[in-house]
């Protein structure tokens, strides 16, 4: 019973008996407390009927008139004073009955043997043809004292009706078990193709495809597999493309350093080129640990670590801190620096918050033009903050609008004419604005410039 199949049918049918059994059990309930005296007081009825047409008729044969009544549904058992006893109808199948419920018949009393009849029996005793399953009243005719046993012809009466329901229960329960294994199967179907394809998602194949249009809930859940396949298959992309960029991003400076290192074991360099040389080798070396040191700030942020250290500062020298420690490199390239950053009190962690900003004016720096300018600035809407970075810059395409905080991604080379990044920065950036539970938003028009938006919500 392995198979969720054969469990559902086995269940289905076990309610199916179940709910049989309980149902009979309500029925002979009912049957006991209300059809059954109800029964009993209309042959009852029927009976002193007989008894009391017999005793205005003096003149008829009472035999006569019991047989014929007996051949439109009844059954009779008649005695009389001195023990003779007649039966008219279909025979009883059982016809005992005590001498003493006879004699107290004959002696003006009803017996009321269908009330009275066992309820061990259930329903079933409606059907049960025995002479102590009767209805006796005292019948006098010409003056001689009878008593007189009742009960209706069930078999005469419902016999094409107990074929007829006997054929229905035992239609109505083969359909049913025939209806349950082909409704199973249409339920369980989709559930075997669920179970195939999740097998194969475990195996790496991410091209699964569902043949399932249903619109129920199974349906819906077949829907959601597709998209978590999906999903699973972008994410794997996304580890490998992960793993080479960072295999490629450690190789290359350490492919570097290795050629300069030989290079300055040659005796003919002159000064200046050892100079140059280790100037180089430093600059990997300074590469590769911001590199480590941006890995491991991506690892604390997908595990969700608690690395948030919430404290009130000063968001408005925290740039002006910033701008100042980049006032060469702006100088350089003959950067025109314009800002707003009034004093504002803000909430946050602000060694991460530093690394926001930190991504974004290096950012605006790099790609910006000779001669460019820059504008920063704080504002306060309703219940959050506005931190503005706009740049004059080479822009982006629609395309790397849409990739821009992917990690690894880098604007291209050959547009930006400057030195190559990581391709994290962005990255960190955008987890670290959803950590504090803001919003960052890029506009860009390529070749003209770019402006980044940090929403913080003030807490």
């Amino acid at each position: 019973m392995r198979s969720l199949y054969v469990k559902f049918v086995v269940i289905t049918i076990g309610i199916m008996i179940f709910s049989g059994i309980l149902a009979f059990f309500i029925s002979n309930t009912y049957y006991q407390q209300k059809l059954k005296p109800y029964n009993d007081q209309k042959n009852t009825k029927i009976a002193l009927d007989i008894a009391e047409f017999t005793a205005n008729h003096p003149d008829m044969n009472l035999k006569e008139y019991l047989d014929n009544i007996s051949s439109i549904g009844y059954q009779f058992f008649l005695v009389d004073n001195s023990g003779e006893e007649s039966y008219f109808g279909a025979p009883f199948r059982e016809n005992t009955l005590s001498n003493s419920t006879k004699e107290q018949v004959l002696n003006g009393d009803i017996f009321h043997g269908i009330l009275n009849f066992p309820q061990e029996t259930f329903v079933t005793g409606f059907f049960a043809n025995e002479l102590k399953n009767t209805v006796g009243v005292p019948l006098t005719h010409n003056e001689e004292k009878y008593a007189l046993f009742l009960r209706p012809d069930i078999k005469l009466l419902f016999n094409e009706m107990h074929i007829l329901f006997g054929w229905l229960l035992a239609l109505t329960i083969i359909l049913s078990i025939i209806m349950v294994i082909l409704s199973t199967k249409y339920l369980v179907n989709p559930i075997s193709k669920l179970t195939t394809a999740t097998k194969s998602l475990s195996n790496g194949n991410f091209n699964v495809n569902l043949d399932i249009t249903r619109h129920d809930e199974i349906g819906e859940l077949s829907q959601s597999f597709l998209l978590m396949a999906r999903k699973l298959e972008q994410m794997d992309d996304m580890r490998k493309e992960f793993i080479s960029n960072v295999s490629h991003d450690i190789q290359s400076p350490l492919s570097n350093i290795k050629g300069y290192t030989n290079l300055l074991e040659m005796e003919s360099l002159s000064p200046e080129e050892k100079s140059n040389y280790i100037s180089i080798i430093n600059g990997e070396i300074k590469r590769l640990s911001t590199l480590t040191k941006q890995l491991l700030l991506l690892a604390s942020l997908d595990r969700d670590e608690d690395i948030m250290k919430r404290k009130s500062f000063n968001l408005g020298k925290q740039m002006k801190d910033l701008v100042r420690n980049y006032q060469w490199q702006m100088a350089e390239k003959d950067i025109t620096l314009e800002f707003s950053l009034p004093d504002i009190e803000f909430t946050g962690d602000k060694s991460l918050l530093n690394t926001v900003w930190d991504n974004l004016l290096t950012n605006a720096i790099k790609y910006n033009k000779t001669n460019g300018c820059i504008e920063i600035s704080i504002k306060e809407k309703d219940k959050s903050v506005l931190v503005t970075f706009e740049d004059t810059g080479i822009g982006l395409n629609d395309k790397e609008k849409e990739r821009i905080f992917e990690r690894f991604y880098r604007v291209d080379s050959a547009r930006t004419r400057s030195v190559e990044g990581t391709g994290l920065g962005l990255s960190i950036v955008a987890d670290i604005v959803k950590l504090h539970g803001g919003l960052i938003h890029v506009n860009s028009i390529e070749n003209e410039g770019t402006t980044f938006v940090v929403e913080l919500p003030v807490s």
